[in-house]
């Protein structure tokens, strides 16, 4: 018997439900599509994974964990530097890395004010910011991935 050749599988984004958080981790493989969804799902979960109930502001685990005084500022900081981590497998460049990574010191830093920074991390999203230059990144240097980037 010959083996019949393979087809490439086509890469569909993450459905995202208004409302609802994404509980299945995605794809855990090592290739740039795998380590892109897993970003997103990330920055998902970390930023927008909750609607606020009557209003259309959705908020994530960054401004609810980040309620507790310093250590819940350390988890999502550590979640976020998970981020920059898996943006380094994607062959981001050094200098977009520390960016990305003063991004989440600022967050902490913001964070570990008193009252002032909870409030303050609703307005400024580190992980989402760090998504789009890994987007950015994505569309000059990983291009069998555009299909993926559009919401």
């Amino acid at each position: 018997m010959t083996p019949t050749p393979t087809r490439p599988v086509p890469i569909r984004p993450l459905p995202v439900r208004p409302g609802r958080m994404p509980l299945d981790v995605p794809g855990l493989g090592t290739g740039p599509a795998d380590i892109l969804q897993r970003i997103e799902w990330m920055e998902r979960l970390l930023e927008g994974a909750f609607v606020i109930p009557g209003t259309n502001r959705r908020v994530g685990l960054d401004a609810i964990i980040g309620l507790l005084p310093v250590a819940g500022d350390a988890i999502t900081a550590a979640m976020g530097a998970w981020i920059v981590f898996e943006a380094r497998l994607l062959g981001v460049p050094k200098w977009k890395l520390m960016r990305m990574s003063a991004n989440v010191a600022f967050d902490f830093a913001l964070g570990a004010v008193p009252l002032l920074g909870d409030a303050l991390d609703f307005l400024f999203r580190s992980n989402s910011i760090n998504l789009k230059i890994i987007r950015r990144h994505i569309e000059r240097h990983h291009p069998e991935l555009r299909t993926i980037n559009q919401r």
